[in-house]
């Protein structure tokens, strides 16, 4: 996996803090999209939003369907406000939010003994159910393998030992993460134009979601 360079992760950064801005700020997803060079890109990408030491709020995608900048212009703005497990980030926490980008390779299949901590993060498939952990939480919880393929599990909705199960696939991929502290000028609410929120997320059963362009909803979240 190719590494960025500092000024595209910087670029990635102040467009999250941009989408997670006028979304919080206006209820609308940032119609000023980059295009071209890292922007374009096609990557999997999950986008984490931390006050202070809280989690607030991380959902990603996998596999996108979209360019990198409109993949993380609508994952940043669903964490922000659509990830079920917290309630939607108010205006007065902008000024304390730090932004973790996360982006993954492409998934390859993986045995229990290969399974590094702190590299590999990991992705169970059996039928319709899906789980997915990033690198980063295994090392934050002090986990072992057998550990982390546990949680995976339960992130799948299945039981803690489905890895062994031999429908089951399991899969781990490695990410370049980068982040950014809380800034100390925002951009004025509704500076650019923008496309309003549609006002019912659909949540589908899997911990799967998908983000289509016609219609903003919640992605994968971790």
């Amino acid at each position: 996996m190719l590494f960025l360079c500092n000024s595209d992760r910087e670029s990635l950064l102040c467009l999250a803090r941009l989408a997670v801005t006028e979304v919080v700020s206006c209820g609308q997803i940032l119609a000023e999209v980059p295009a071209g060079g890292v922007f374009s890109e096609r990557r999997g990408v999950f986008v984490s939003l931390h006050v202070g030491t809280r989690l607030r709020g991380c959902i990603g995608v996998v596999d996108s369907e979209e360019t990198l900048g409109n993949s993380i212009v609508r994952c940043a703005a669903s964490a922000a406000l659509r990830d079920p497990r917290f309630p939607a980030m108010r205006l007065e926490e902008l000024r304390h939010l730090h932004i973790e980008i996360s982006l993954l390779s492409t998934p390859f299949a993986i045995r229990p003994e290969q399974i590094e901590i702190g590299n590999h993060g990991l992705l169970i498939w059996r039928g319709s159910q899906r789980g997915l952990l990033l690198p980063q939480v295994a090392v934050k919880h002090h986990l072992s393998a057998e550990q982390f393929l546990a949680e995976t599990c339960k992130k799948a909705r299945m039981a803690p030992d489905a890895w062994r199960d031999p429908e089951a696939s399991l899969f781990g991929f490695t990410c370049e993460i980068f982040s950014s502290g809380a800034p100390e000028v925002l951009r004025p609410p509704c500076a650019e134009p923008a496309v309003p929120l549609a006002a019912e997320p659909q949540l589908a059963e899997q911990d799967e979601r998908a983000v289509k362009r016609e219609k903003f909803t919640p992605t994968s979240r971790i």
